[in-house]
Parts: structure tokens; sequence; C-alpha cells
């Protein structure tokens, strides 16, 4: 009889996600998201898009601490793989199962330290800029001279763009897990429930 190649894991459901972790989750995507469309399509005067800005970086000054002293699977490190386990989840990422990785898989743990990283770019080039017109001025602008604060600006409008791109490859992600390898990881940002495969106590995410 010819087996399985890929035979299926043991699994456990188990509370993955803390509620500070979720609730992190969902704020910083109404911001980002709030954010960027008040940038884009939003009133001339941006007052409303400079407030969602501070709310996400308190959000990723919460994320640091949490990060750091929160629950093991929220730790960063738990989502610091090597290249080695990158491209052996990489290699089998597109069968058509769930990988049910207790945590951030590796790939997906590269693709949440990009984007915590531009949104942190993103929002600290905004409090340095200004659009020339003494109204949508960053409040630390006046401590950068005339060239760094046309610097900031470019960088707040090109990582704009950047994060863009990667939150809609974020969304496709998501849509991918859940319709081809039927792995529901929405679900599990909402109720912090995740069906995991059962590892060794000695396994470090």
């Amino acid at each position: 009889m010819k087996q399985d190649k890929y035979p299926n894991p043991t699994t456990k459901l188990v509370k993955l996600w803390d509620p500070a972790l979720r609730i992190f989750h969902w704020a910083l995507a109404i911001c980002v998201v709030s954010a960027w469309c008040l940038g884009r399509f939003g009133p001339d005067i941006m007052t409303l898009h400079f407030y969602f800005g501070y709310a996400a970086l308190g959000l990723l000054a919460f994320r640091l601490i949490w990060g750091l002293f929160g629950p093991s699977p929220a730790r960063f490190s738990h989502m610091i793989h090597g290249p080695r386990t990158i491209v052996g989840y990489g290699r089998d990422m597109f069968q058509r199962k769930p990988s049910y990785w207790p945590g951030h898989n590796p790939v997906g743990s590269l693709a949440a330290w990009a984007l915590l990283l531009i949104v942190l770019a993103q929002a600290g080039t905004g409090l340095f800029v200004d659009a020339d017109d003494y109204v949508n001025v960053g409040p630390l602008a006046s401590m950068l001279d005339s060239a760094g604060v046309r610097l900031a600006t470019q960088w707040h409008h090109l990582l704009a763009n950047i994060l863009a791109v990667l939150v809609g490859l974020h969304l496709f992600a998501v849509l991918f897990y859940k319709y081809w390898k039927r792995e529901d990881l929405i679900t599990a940002m909402i109720t912090g429930w995740k069906e995991v495969k059962e590892v060794p106590s000695s396994h470090s995410e």
C-alpha cells in the first residue's frame, strides 16, 4: 500500500492568541487602513490621519513590550526562524492541507516582521512631514531642516504604497490559507483558538 508522503500530524485545539494580541491586531488593522484611506482620499485637513498614525505608534509600542514579556506565542523569539526552517516550510507551503503550525509559521513570521517594520517607518516618517500648506505638518517637522523634511515626506508617501502592497499580500495569504490549505486564520485571530500540531516539549517555534 502506498504511504501518504505527507501524513496528517496529530493535532489539538489550543488557546493560542491571547486577548491583548488579538485586540492589537485588529486595532492596528483599523488604524493602518483608516490612515491610508484618509491620506489618499480624505479631506485636505489631515487631523484624523495624524491621529490614526499616533494610535498606530502607540500600538507598536505596546507590541514591543508584549513581544518581549507577553505570552509565549506572542513573543518575538517565536517569530524568528532559521533559513533552513523557512525554506523547508516554504517548500511544502502549497500542499492542499493545513499546516497546523503552533503560532506564526516561518513564512508568516517574515510577513509579520515586514508589516510591523513598515508601519513603524511609515508612522515614524509621518511625524516629520510638511505638506507646505502650514496645516498638515508633523509634530516633529521643526526638528529637521527643509531637506530632511522633504526626504521624510517622500519616504512617507513611498512607504504608503509599499504598505498597501503588503496589506494586499496579507489578505491574499489569509484567503489562500482558508480556501486552499483549509486553515482558518481569521477565526483564530478572533477567538484565540487554533488547531495546531502536537510537538515535543523541547520544540521552540
